[in-house]
């Protein structure tokens, strides 16, 4: 994703991008997974990939040490995205790597399970996206079974490098070799939108509105 392609990403809802993936039958729509904090902002950027589960036999990297690991080998701007299988009773991510994630310039984190330390992320601003919050630890509990490599996240696939945009609706995720024709569709359709919002808010009949801009079959192809 390239500076120009951000900018036009950024002034899109994730609803708009979700609409266009629908009209191109993709799937990349996720489920369940808010902003954290009240104000949190909105977040766009190429995925970094964690896949946790829980401590066993087979020894493997702490979660704590392979997402420092994967974010240092990441590039500022990147979104953090953490599959913990939409576990909710312990974190998936706490306040040590939120600093982490800011002094190494990633633009948000978005966890498939709970986070903890909220005031942290407040605090420095950390955009946070998950299925809720706890304060139970997973020290000695989780470790990282992957690192960018292919994930689920919320009953999506995700690559590293695959495009994520976060806001209040929801989040959404963009196969890298397809963005170009997704960002092009939800443009499109946003404009569509707005021009039919424009018209209701001018006095127009909704029904007369709803038919000239076809709403219904909008996104078919």
């Amino acid at each position: 994703m390239n500076n120009e392609q951000r900018t036009r990403l950024m002034k899109l809802s994730s609803n708009n991008i979700s609409d266009a993936m629908t009209a191109l039958q993709i799937r990349g729509t996720t489920r369940g997974i808010r902003p954290i904090w009240e104000g949190c902002p909105k977040i766009c950027g190429e995925a970094i990939t964690i896949k946790m589960g829980p401590v066993g036999m087979t020894e493997a990297e702490t979660t704590h040490l392979g997402v420092l690991n994967a974010m240092k080998a990441g590039k500022p701007g990147s979104v953090v995205v953490v599959d913990h299988g939409g576990r909710t009773d312990i974190s998936a991510f706490g306040g040590i790597m939120g600093n982490t994630a800011q002094v190494y310039g990633m633009s948000g984190v978005v966890v498939d399970g709970v986070c903890r330390d909220i005031d942290e992320y407040v605090s420095i601003r950390l955009p946070m996206y998950s299925r809720g919050a706890t304060v139970e630890t997973s020290r000695g509990k989780t470790q990282a079974y992957l690192i960018n490599q292919m994930i689920q996240f919320g009953g999506v696939q995700v690559r590293p490098g695959d495009i994520v945009l976060g806001d209040r609706s929801g989040v959404v995720v963009v196969p890298q070799e397809r963005f170009e024709e997704v960002l092009a569709k939800a443009e499109e359709l946003e404009a569509n939108e707005s021009r039919m919002i424009q018209e209701i808010r001018s006095g127009a009949d909704p029904a007369f509105v709803d038919q000239k801009f076809n709403y219904e079959n909008m996104l078919k192809k």
